[in-house]
């Protein structure tokens, strides 16, 4: 016989999991969530791009090392710098938003 599970919503999986929305535990995982986010967007743009990590550190005046780091998120960027990555190195235009 199968067992039956109740399957969650994301939202209910982290309200479980790390507590409700303005808790510490579940503010420092949308923390970094946001974060990861962030250097997954460029990571992804640098590929559609064509680009290397060496190819985009030289188009925006820094180096690769640094372009890694923050694909990886073992750094966090600047918005001026995060313009120049994304203007100077990718092509694109940066685009920004609150939600409240």
């Amino acid at each position: 016989m199968l067992k039956k599970t109740k399957t969650l919503t994301l939202e209910q999986f982290k309200e479980k999991h790390y507590g409700k929305r303005g808790s510490a535990k579940r503010d420092q995982l949308e923390k970094g969530y946001q974060e990861f986010k962030l250097g997954t967007l460029i990571y992804e743009a640098r590929l559609e791009k064509g680009l290397t990590q060496e190819e985009l550190a030289e188009k925006c005046g820094t180096n690769k090392a640094y372009i890694s780091r923050i694909e990886n998120d073992l750094k966090e960027v600047r918005i001026s710098t995060l313009r120049k990555i994304v203007e100077v190195g990718l092509g694109g235009q940066l685009n920004l938003s609150i939600k409240l």
